[in-house]
């Protein structure tokens, strides 16, 4: 009866193991997603509805990147739509000779992002906004850029269509615009993980 009981008990013991390792498996793959796809795989915060963005800035060699896929020229006006610290609407500016308005919610950034522009002497060539990217006149834009969860895109898609004129590009990181084809796609490696770019053209029937 001994050795009925402990194995039984060694085969409870066992299958509470298999059982736990179960339970912990979807835990195990939650907490690795940052690792496998990113922080802007799952980056939104809810608590104010105007907040639409990942919280997280876009690596330099994207930046670059995705204005040299624009093919933006100088004198053009690039609008980037939740423009954190600056870094595209710098980077347009300096290396590409372009106007540039950045688009950002947070007062905080706003700052930010003026005093760099101001310690680079670039006043006259790059404006700051601070505005909800959804309330903003875009018919000025030539290349828009954004760094946008899929969902946000999906709000932002009609007054991109209301605005831009034909022949104005669009350029996203990472998250695709629903029911827009791409007129390129492309692969960058940035801190450790692929990013993807996708360019999208104004039709001509805008």
């Amino acid at each position: 009866m001994g050795d009925v009981y402990y194995g039984e008990r060694g085969f409870n013991v066992s299958m509470r193991a298999t059982l736990t390792l179960r339970l912990l498996a979807p835990a195990v793959f939650l907490l690795s997603i940052p690792s496998m796809y990113g922080q802007a795989m799952y980056a939104q915060r809810f608590g104010d509805p105007n907040i639409i963005a990942p919280d997280f800035p876009s690596p330099q060699e994207v930046i670059e990147r995705m204005l040299q896929l624009a093919k933006v020229r100088p004198g053009e006006t690039v609008y980037d739509l939740g423009s954190g610290e600056g870094r595209i609407v710098i980077t347009a500016a300096r290396q590409f000779k372009a106007r540039a308005v950045g688009v950002e919610l947070s007062p905080e950034l706003c700052r930010v992002a003026n005093g760099r522009v101001r310690a680079l002497g670039l006043e006259g060539q790059v404006k700051i906004v601070h505005a909800n990217m959804l309330k903003v006149d875009l018919r000025p834009a030539d290349v828009v850029t954004i760094y946008l969860l899929t969902s946000a895109n999906d709000l932002l898609r009609p007054n991109l269509e209301r605005d831009l004129r034909p022949g104005a590009r669009v350029v996203s990181h990472d998250f695709e615009i629903r029911g827009w084809k791409p007129a390129a796609v492309e692969q960058v490696e940035a801190e450790g993980r692929p990013r993807t770019i996708y360019l999208y053209q104004m039709g001509t029937e805008k």
